[in-house]
């Protein structure tokens, strides 16, 4: 578990100092986030929006939620609108057009390039999300997925995912895990509580004797209860790259057969020499929810 990990979840003593240290601060964070959200102006961007987001910082499952949906809407010209965490890009940048992909996994960022690489969807990453969804609708999208959309103030359709495992404290950033309030979970159309509404279902790919886990994903630790046995666990920063030095020595210390690596991480090592496991999860959902959200785009 990262330090950052602790801090939010399970956090020591002097963490928890910290966090009770850093709470005004987190006041006028939420504040912010607040009067941010109060005063957008309500936009009708002429398109059905299922914007998927969450509260949380870190992995909630957004991106297999968005991949199950596409896959659901998959009658329909589909597009993806999303930051691109992680790209070396600028601005607006089109990752695919209808399942042909246009730009590398470095341009596009981790999850869009995922999406691309999975669906016959439109994808498209952009810090403005307005113009994202746009541009996706000038390619003949019949409907957006937004990802992590849910603090626009766009006609859209909220669906906002409540993982399992809550944070220690229910305070916003710095002091706690939330980028809100908490009664900002009132906003949402579509609350899916982890567990109940959606549940993760995993298995691996291409299995070895001797797995080494490499991942660069947020809240690592989550992926435990999912876990084979492993010979050892690197960790990365978020959206990190890989350094392939790094993992070939990794590689001979534990004296592994394979890298075990999520599907998020295997897009960076698409040109790895190293053999490849792959973690690959899938989300399962509550079917009112998938006709509520198939209904919403047929009304919209």
């Amino acid at each position: 578990m990262t330090w950052i990990e602790r801090y939010f979840y399970t956090p020591s003593t002097g963490q928890k100092l910290l966090a009770y240290t850093l709470l005004p601060i987190s006041l006028i964070y939420g504040g912010v986030a607040t009067l941010k959200r109060a005063l957008a102006p309500y936009e009708d961007l002429g398109v059905p929006i299922i914007s998927i987001g969450n509260l949380v910082v870190g992995g909630s499952g957004k991106t297999p939620l968005i991949l199950e949906i596409a896959k659901a809407l998959e009658s329909l010209h589909v597009g993806i609108v999303s930051r691109g965490y992680g790209r070396n890009s600028r601005g607006l940048v089109v990752v695919s057009e209808r399942g042909d992909i246009l730009v590398s996994q470095e341009e596009a960022g981790d999850e869009a390039f995922l999406c691309a690489s999975r669906l016959r969807a439109s994808v498209v990453v952009s810090t403005n999300r307005k113009a994202g969804v746009l541009k996706a609708k000038d390619l003949g999208a019949q409907v957006i997925l937004l990802d992590d959309g849910f603090r626009f103030n766009f006609k859209k359709l909220n669906v906002v995912l409540k993982p399992e495992r809550a944070p220690f404290f229910n305070f916003v950033l710095p002091s706690g895990a939330y980028r809100e309030f908490l009664h900002a979970y009132k906003k949402a159309d579509l609350l899916l509580q982890e567990g109940r509404d959606y549940t993760r279902k995993a298995w691996v790919s291409n299995p070895s004797p001797r797995m080494l886990l490499v991942t660069a994903i947020a809240n690592p630790s989550r992926l435990d209860p999912y876990l084979p046995p492993v010979v050892g666990k690197l960790y990365f920063k978020d959206h990190a790259r890989f350094g392939r030095r790094a993992l070939e020595k990794a590689f001979a210390q534990y004296g592994a057969t394979s890298l075990l690596v999520t599907t998020k991480d295997a897009v960076k090592l698409l040109d790895c020499s190293l053999p490849l496991s792959v973690l690959e999860l899938q989300l399962q959902i509550n079917s009112m929810y998938q006709e509520a959200i198939l209904a919403y785009v047929l009304q919209n």
